[in-house]
C-alpha cells in the first residue's frame, strides 16, 4: 500500500463494546428527524494491545482522511462502463485522482458511509443504499488502511449488509471501525502503525436513520455518546495507543458551520486529560454532505467535517454535496512527553466529484491537476468552508502536493 509504515498496520478494525447512550436514550436519527431507542449499558474494558514499539523507533509520520463514500446509482453505473465487457463493478478509475494523495501517507482513513449489497444487485440509492462489494477491491488499491463504517446508513441492507460489508473490507485487508459482527469484535481495540506509533481510530455515528439496531445485537453499531466516546479513547490509550484518532458522523446535513451539537461536544472532548494530556488527538467528521471549517479546539485538531469524496448531487441547489476536503496531519514524536505525538503540521486537499462524462473524483488543489476554471472555483469554495473558523491563523496550510 506504498509504505514500510502501511505494511506494518495490524489487528482487526476497532470497535467499541456496547452500544453508545446520549443521556441513557440512543439517538436513532434520520435524514428528516430523531427518535429514541433504549438500548442496554455499555460494557466491559477492551483486551490489553500489543506492547508498543522501542520508541528510539520514533519518528514523523503523515495521516490522511477523506470524506464521505456515497456510490448513488449513476456511480454505480459508472463502476459497471468502467469494468467493461469483463463484468461487475471497477471503482479504481473514480479514485485515480486522488490516489497519489492516499498512498503516500503513512496512515490512510476512509469513511465507508453504506452497507454492500448481495453478489450481482440489486444495488440502491437514497434513501436506503447497497452498494458493489468491489469498491472495496478499489478502496485497498487507492491505498487506504482502515475505514470508519459507523453511519446513518450503516444499516440500510440490515445486518446482513454490515456483515457483508466487514467481510469484504477484511478480504482486502483493510481496517475498519464502528460496526461490529460479534460482541468480541466490538470489544477488540484495533491498531494501525506509523513512525513508531500505535493509533487507534475509533468511530461512531448520531443515529441509524430510524432503523433500529438488531434486538440481540446491541454492539452492531456504535452509537454516538460524550462520556461514552472519552471512556473508550482512555481505555484504548491505557491499552497501549499512543495516538487516538476519532471518526464522528454528527452535524446537520447541507450546512456549513458546526451545528450546536458538534461546537458543544468538540469542545468537551477536546477538553478531555489524563494526566493533563489529551485523551483524543485527532477529530475528523462526516455526514453533513458539504465541506465544513476546521478548527484548533483546546490545542486539538478537529475537522467538523470533510463533506462527500464520492457522491454525484445534480440539482443545483444540492452540487456542492461534491465538493470536499481532505486533512493531512503530520505528527511528530514529544519531545516532552515520551510515547506522545503531537501535529506539527495541519494541512488540507480540495477535492471535487466530476460528474464527467465520466465521473471522476478530482484533487482540485494538487499541482498536477489540469487548471481549468471549474476546477478553481471548487477550490477557493472548499478552501472559504475550511477557512471560515480561523484555521488559516492557527497553522493550518492549503496544500498542492
Amino acid at each position: 500500500m506504498g509504505t514500510a509504515a502501511k505494511a506494518g498496520a495490524v489487528v482487526a478494525g476497532l470497535a467499541v463494546a456496547g452500544a453508545a447512550v446520549y443521556g441513557g436514550v440512543a439517538l436513532i436519527g434520520g435524514d428528516g428527524g430523531t427518535s429514541a431507542q433504549r438500548l442496554a449499558p455499555p460494557s466491559a474494558n477492551p483486551p490489553a494491545l500489543p506492547g508498543r514499539k522501542d520508541r528510539t523507533e520514533a519518528r514523523p509520520f503523515t495521516l490522511v482522511a477523506t470524506g464521505d463514500i456515497i456510490p448513488y446509482p449513476s456511480i454505480i453505473q459508472r463502476a459497471a462502463d468502467d469494468a467493461g465487457p469483463r463484468g461487475g463493478h471497477d471503482f479504481r478509475k473514480i479514485l485515480a485522482g486522488v490516489k497519489p494523495v492516499v498512498e503516500a501517507a503513512d496512515v490512510a482513513i476512509c469513511h465507508h458511509e453504506i452497507p454492500y449489497g448481495r453478489p450481482g444487485g440489486p444495488y440502491t440509492g437514497y434513501p436506503t443504499f447497497k452498494a458493489p462489494h468491489q469498491l472495496a477491491d478499489a478502496l485497498q488499491v487507492t491505498g487506504y488502511d482502515s475505514c470508519s463504517t459507523a453511519s446513518n446508513h450503516t444499516l440500510d441492507a440490515g445486518y446482513d449488509g454490515l456483515t457483508r460489508t466487514l467481510e469484504h473490507l477484511d478480504r482486502v485487508g483493510i481496517k475498519h471501525v464502528g460496526s461490529a459482527r460479534s460482541a468480541a469484535e466490538a470489544k477488540a481495540p484495533a491498531l494501525l502503525e506509523a513512525g513508531g506509533a500505535k493509533i487507534a481510530q475509533l468511530s461512531y455515528t448520531y443515529g441509524t436513520n430510524g432503523i433500529p439496531l438488531p434486538q440481540d445485537k446491541p454492539w452492531a453499531v456504535n452509537l454516538l455518546d460524550r462520556d461514552r466516546v472519552i471512556a473508550d479513547a482512555r481505555a484504548a490509550r491505557a491499552a497501549g495507543a499512543d495516538v487516538v484518532v476519532l471518526s464522528i458522523h454528527w452535524g446537520t446535513e447541507w450546512q456549513t458551520a458546526p451545528d450546536a451539537q458538534q461546537r458543544e461536544l468538540a469542545q468537551a472532548l477536546t477538553a478531555a486529560r489524563t494526566g493533563g494530556l489529551p485523551d483524543i488527538d485527532l477529530i475528523i467528521g462526516t455526514h453533513n454532505h458539504v465541506p465544513q471549517p476546521y478548527e484548533k479546539i483546546n490545542g486539538t485538531w478537529v475537522v467538523f467535517g470533510m463533506g462527500d469524496q464520492v457522491a454525484s448531487f445534480t440539482p443545483a441547489d444540492k452540487k456542492r454535496g461534491n465538493q470536499s476536503s481532505i486533512p493531512r496531519f503530520t505528527l511528530n514524536p514529544s519531545a516532552e512527553h515520551p510515547g506522545r505525538w503531537e501535529v506539527v503540521k495541519a494541512e488540507f486537499f480540495t477535492q471535487y466529484s466530476d460528474m464527467g462524462p465520466p465521473f471522476r473524483v478530482v484533487c482540485t488543489s494538487c499541482a498536477s491537476t489540469a487548471p481549468r476554471s471549474d476546477y478553481t472555483a471548487v477550490d477557493r469554495q472548499v478552501t472559504e468552508a475550511v477557512l471560515s473558523r480561523g484555521a488559516g491563523g492557527q497553522g493550518l496550510q492549503r496544500a498542492t502536493r
